[in-house]
């Protein structure tokens, strides 16, 4: 059993050991603690690593050339490599963006220290005493479970509101507040507020931490991969509920997460900020102030990306990497590096190595050799009721041309005809509702009213703001219906050389496409 003054001192070694006192405990921490200082500020939590990396240099250049010897070899580059090996940086690519650092809540802490050790002594002030009462307050009202104790408390803030409201409403002034209370008061907000980027951090990196535990779990599974995705999937999605500082963000985020009290947040921030007693405050606690929405909305951001991100990279870990595969692949490397241990201390340089001339077959166990037979077992039952048909039936040439499409050189001779046969200049366009109504039987079928329609387009075409023509077609069964369609004119001779073979397709669907259809079919042989 070990003594307290032992315990004690193991948990100040861990301490110590651990990345934020080791900051401070390091060499050169005054620069370490200057930079990092001078490059993450409470408006710029996150920095491109080109810039960081450009502006540690210029830093490094200004304090050599002011005269200070003691600093360390190497470029920027070199320094933010190691600070991030001491886990004071993280290196990180956001989601569609450039790779950027971010500091660690490790570092924040070592730089919240250093700030409060650099600056004005943390005083004990009025506002911090009631800060630290109304906790104590809130604190027992949540423990105590009696209700009339809780009726009694909600009955006195009642009289309380309830009289300053009428001393108000009596034309009552509202009390002002000496500069120095504010001033105060002011403090005791950053003070407060210079918690939350390490807490926010610090909820960030359980996030990651616990990222890492489950991808390593995973690739060491011994179970099948149905239980791993079973168990993995479901720590994917509640990943924000399994860590200390997880449950504990999600209880925050209730109240920090609400649109409206950050709005509310930020007027109230503003109605401060204008007040006359902040002129009083120095440039970077009036910048930190302005900041407080903008860094809570930003830590939230942190946390939430690294709550998709774990998911995304434990669910790709699940889906696409099988533990046992893996795990054999790390075995073979494990015995690659093992035999190389073994073999270097015994050879010499410039020793030839004997090259694999050979591979090792592979065991590929049994392979399929046949397919799945795509044909169905039974072929598919007839069709039943199908009427109508007979395969025997002989069409004639005549009548397959009867419902074919339109007969393009009889209705070209049908135009020479009728326009022949009217007054007027020759060669002039007429009507193509006058030349289809004048048309044979076997001419006005609504197939041909789709072909005069179409002399008609290559000749001239309907004009905008015609009127609209109305025409009977017939089919060859001597059904008829009616069409209407733009007025428009059609020139004989237009078409110079048309298709003599009337064969395509049936009459109803090219005439339903070319004009609409006005009403339905009367079969009765009768003009509607």
């Amino acid at each position: 059993m070990t003594s307290p003054v032992e315990g004690a001192y193991e948990r100040a070694r861990r301490a110590f050991a651990g990345p934020m006192l080791a900051l401070l405990h390091k060499r050169h921490a005054p620069l370490v603690v200057a930079l990092l200082g001078a490059l993450f500020t409470p408006e710029r939590s996150a920095v491109p690593v080109a810039d960081a990396h450009t502006e540690l240099d210029e830093a490094l250049r200004a304090l050599r050339a002011a005269g200070h010897a003691d600093l360390p070899e190497g470029s920027a580059r070199d320094l933010c490599r190691q600070w991030v090996a001491e886990s004071w940086l993280v290196r990180q690519v956001p989601e569609g963006g450039d790779e950027e650092y971010r500091l660690t809540a490790h570092a924040v802490d070592a730089l919240d220290v250093a700030a409060r050790a650099g600056g004005p002594r943390t005083r004990v002030t009025r506002s911090r005493v009631r800060t630290l009462l109304d906790a104590v307050e809130r604190l027992a009202q949540d423990v105590d479970p009696d209700v009339e104790a809780r009726k009694a408390r909600l009955r006195a803030d009642v009289a309380r509101a309830s009289a300053e409201l009428e001393r108000l409403e009596a034309g009552g002034q509202v009390e002002t507040v000496d500069a120095e209370q504010l001033l105060e008061e002011a403090e005791n907000v950053l003070f407060l507020v210079r918690e939350l980027p390490a807490d926010f951090a610090r909820v960030a990196e359980s996030i990651k931490g616990l990222q890492r535990r489950v991808v390593t779990a995973l690739r060491q599974d011994d179970r099948p991969t149905g239980e791993v995705l079973a168990e993995y999937l479901e720590q994917a999605e509640h990943l924000l509920e399994s860590t200390a500082e997880g449950r504990a963000f999600a209880g925050a985020v209730r109240l920090l997460g609400d649109a409206d009290r950050l709005d509310a947040l930020a007027a109230q921030l503003e109605a401060v900020l204008r007040h006359p007693f902040a002129g009083d405050l120095d440039p970077q606690q009036r910048a930190e102030l302005r900041g407080i929405t903008r860094q809570i909305e930003q830590g939230l951001d942190d946390v939430l990306t690294a709550q998709r991100r774990a998911s995304h990279v434990i669910t790709t870990q699940v889906r696409h990497h099988d533990p046992l595969r893996d795990r054999q692949v790390d075995d073979l490397l494990r015995d690659v590096v093992t035999a190389l241990a073994a073999w270097v201390p015994g050879t010499r340089r410039s020793q030839g190595v004997d090259a694999l001339r050979r591979l090792p077959r592979a065991e590929l166990g049994r392979l399929r050799r046949t397919l799945h037979d795509l044909r169905p077992d039974e072929p598919p039952a007839p069709l039943a009721g199908a009427t109508g048909w007979d395969d025997d039936l002989e069409v004639s040439l005549e009548e397959a041309r009867a419902w074919g499409g339109p007969q393009y050189a009889d209705l070209e001779a049908h135009l020479r005809r009728f326009a022949a046969g009217r007054p007027g200049a020759a060669g002039a366009a007429v009507d193509v509702a006058e030349a289809f109504e004048s048309a044979p039987a076997a001419l006005r079928r609504p197939v041909d009213l789709v072909g005069l329609l179409e002399l008609a387009t290559r000749s001239a075409g309907p004009s905008d703001g015609a009127p609209v023509s109305v025409v009977t077609a017939v089919r060859p069964d001597g059904t008829r219906r009616r069409f209407a369609f733009a007025r428009t004119g059609v020139r004989p001779g237009a078409v110079d050389d048309v298709g003599a073979d009337d064969g395509g397709a049936d009459d109803g669907g090219g005439a339903d496409g070319g004009a609409r259809q006005d009403q339905q079919d009367d079969r009765t042989g009768e003009q509607p």
